[in-house]
């Protein structure tokens, strides 16, 4: 039972980073489609097939259509998510000082990370830090979700307490960790501040920038400029709260204009997912007319396939459980939104706040 609550999280996030990695392939020509016919095709797609989708994906699409339009007809397909999440951390919250229980989670966590030479640079990784993904990929993760939710979850006290007495600081600033999975760890020193157990956030960007200082670009292979670039967009998705408000363009200032100078290598090296965060980065500092954006514009819309109607995998795979992430992402930095919302906080909404879990309570 333990094992399919880790796999679901784990293999679902872990496949999206694997698929970063892989080379981009060449889709239809689109180059005669409009920006909203694009985004248009690719939600109607996804919303026409919403219900087939796993509950996790379900609910990260509601949750990303909810804070770009506040349209309550997105808040129940949010509300699988909050179910989901509630549950799990109900499983690990609340058994955090059954003897062996941490360790043992953590072993079943690493176990499912794959054997792909990304999945074992990631093991190794994490050989010193054994519990380290535990705290993070799992506490973290879910109470940082539900909190955004304005709400906490089952065994919340027992969670902060642990949380509180655990340093992430060596993992998270650890140059192996930070070549393995820069995006992710720059997603915990976030969540870590936002629960209150712990800043690690200017910590981690030292950090960051000693591993991938822009004197090492030349020597970064297409796979390590990936990660670089993956990881620079989370410093700003992360401190908006993932697109709950807009960031201060000064404070990222050093993202965005390594951006700006390096268009041109993300364009031909990244991945579509990537390229379409780098947009995105620049809509959140308020920046939607920056020649980046329209760049990255224009790269989504030709990686666009228009007799599947969505943006394939780098390897042309069109599965919409898969691809979702992408997809979703290619909707908003094409149609970004004047004004974003937060939440959902499911318990002021009139379609459902008469169904919230029973494990969860608003927040103080």
């Amino acid at each position: 039972m333990a094992m399919s609550r880790i796999t679901y999280n784990l293999l679902c996030s872990l496949t999206l980073s694997a698929s970063l990695l892989l080379p981009m392939t060449t889709a239809a020509k689109t180059a005669t489609l409009e920006p909203q016919q694009v985004r248009q095709a690719i939600q109607s797609n996804l919303e026409n097939h919403l219900y087939q989708l796993p509950p996790r994906v379900q609910g990260h699409y509601g949750i990303r259509l909810y804070r770009m339009t506040g349209d309550e007809k997105y808040a129940n397909a949010a509300l699988v998510d909050l179910y989901a999440v509630t549950e799990s951390q109900g499983f690990y919250a609340c058994q955090l000082d059954k003897p062996g229980f941490i360790e043992q989670e953590a072993k079943d966590a690493i176990s499912v990370l794959g054997n792909g030479p990304r999945a074992k640079a990631r093991k190794k990784a994490l050989q010193p830090f054994p519990d380290f993904i535990f705290y993070t990929d799992v506490l973290l993760r879910f109470s940082s979700r539900i909190d955004e939710f304005g709400l906490q979850g089952p065994c919340h006290d027992k969670l902060l307490k642990a949380l509180k007495q655990t340093d992430l600081e060596p993992g998270l600033t650890d140059k192996a960790m930070i070549e393995a999975w820069a995006a992710q760890l720059i997603n915990y020193a976030y969540w870590a501040k936002q629960i209150g157990v712990g800043d690690y956030i200017a910590d981690y960007k030292k950090a960051f920038n000693e591993v991938y200082p822009a004197s090492r670009d030349q020597q970064l292979k297409r796979a390590e400029f990936r990660n670089k670039i993956y990881g620079m967009t989370h410093f700003i998705f992360a401190a908006s709260e993932y697109y709950q408000h807009n960031v201060d363009a000064k404070e990222f200032a050093w993202i965005l204009d390594y951006f700006e100078a390096n268009i041109d290598r993300i364009l031909k090296d990244a991945t579509d997912d990537i390229i379409a965060e780098v947009g995105i980065s620049f809509h959140l500092a308020g920046l939607s007319n920056h020649p980046v954006v329209s760049k990255t514009q224009q790269h989504i819309i030709k990686a666009f396939n228009k007799s599947e109607q969505t943006i394939p995998s780098p390897k042309g795979n069109p599965d919409l459980a898969l691809g979702e992430h992408r997809n979703v992402l290619a909707m908003m930095l094409l149609n970004w939104p004047a004004k974003l919302y937060q939440g959902p906080y499911f318990h002021k909404l009139k379609a459902t706040k008469k169904y919230l879990p029973k494990q969860v309570s608003v927040k103080p």
